[in-house]
């Protein structure tokens, strides 16, 4: 489709739907995933709370909406989003949605994560007040900011520690009061597999990133690089719960989490067979899809 048979089909989208794009529903898999498997590492022999449960989890999904709201927000002003992108709408560069909006949707999407994030303050205390305030500037400095984290290679880290031991980690403190090394062991693979997220969306702009002087990690490492990175972190993610049984950790219902190997495999074929620019958007979703029903699974063996 061309850039002027795409701009007039943007034209024709409702409101609903523009701002149903720029929440990005294919990445709220990365905000859902942390708070199931943390919240099942942390009610091992202890009971369930669900209204921390509940809370965590509906705060984890505004601040990845707020985060998505904000990127869309600052790439377009930093010329990371032109008319030459290759994923999928970007509602500020479309003019779908005027950048006033969009930031104060990010604002007020960030504000309502706060005031959830009081209840569970008050239910955790300082470690919850400090991991809460640290993802809000984090979302922000993202793509925000003087030193913008995702234009400076620094992406992928951060998303590890935020979506993988912070959101893990916290979720696990919420119920069981105390972080123990059983949430820290299962944060890895969910970091790792969000990250994959990243992997595959940094893998498509190469080009165009590179070009708007956004160095992200797959522009400083390339291609074939960030292809071995993906593998890596898929291969990483199905030997924890391996290593946790053999460990003797927890019990070989954790091993669930292989069901999902058929879809991590189908997955690799695909990335390492050199699938590059619009064709990865898919393989984006997918990706995302196999973080959701690995959790899922993940989570499931650990309660069992």
């Amino acid at each position: 489709m061309g850039q002027g048979t795409r701009r007039m089909t943007m034209t024709g989208l409702s409101r609903r739907r523009a701002w149903v794009l720029a929440a990005r529903l294919p990445t709220l898999p990365a905000a859902v995933t942390p708070v199931l498997v943390g919240t099942a590492a942390g009610v091992r022999g202890v009971a369930f709370r669900p209204l921390p449960f509940v809370a965590a989890l509906v705060a984890s999904l505004l601040i990845q909406v707020g985060t998505n709201f904000a990127n869309d927000y600052f790439d377009f002003h930093k010329g990371a989003d032109t008319a030459e992108r290759l994923g999928p709408v970007r509602v500020t560069q479309s003019g779908l949605i005027s950048a006033a909006e969009v930031k104060r949707a990010a604002m007020l999407t960030f504000g309502l994560a706060l005031l959830i994030g009081v209840y569970l303050v008050a239910v955790g205390g300082w470690p919850i007040l400090a991991i809460g305030l640290a993802s809000v500037v984090a979302a922000v400095a993202y793509t925000g900011g003087p030193w913008p984290l995702a234009y400076h290679g620094l992406g992928d880290v951060f998303v590890f520690i935020f979506f993988g031991l912070l959101a893990v980690g916290g979720s696990a403190y919420l119920q069981a009061g105390t972080l123990t090394g059983l949430a820290l062991a299962a944060a890895v693979p969910v970091g790792l597999l969000v990250v994959n997220i990243l992997v595959i969306n940094n893998l498509r702009d190469i080009a165009t990133d590179g070009a708007a002087g956004k160095r992200t990690l797959a522009v400083r490492i390339g291609a074939p690089a960030s292809r071995l990175q993906y593998l890596t972190f898929v291969v990483i993610s199905y030997l924890v719960p391996l290593l946790l049984w053999l460990t003797g950790t927890t019990p070989a219902w954790v091993l669930l989490a292989w069901l999902s190997l058929p879809l991590a495999a189908a997955l690799l074929r695909t990335v390492l067979r050199g699938t590059s620019g619009p064709a990865l958007n898919p393989v984006l979703g997918q990706t995302g899809r196999l973080e959701l029903v690995f959790g899922l699974l993940f989570a499931l063996g650990l309660l069992l």
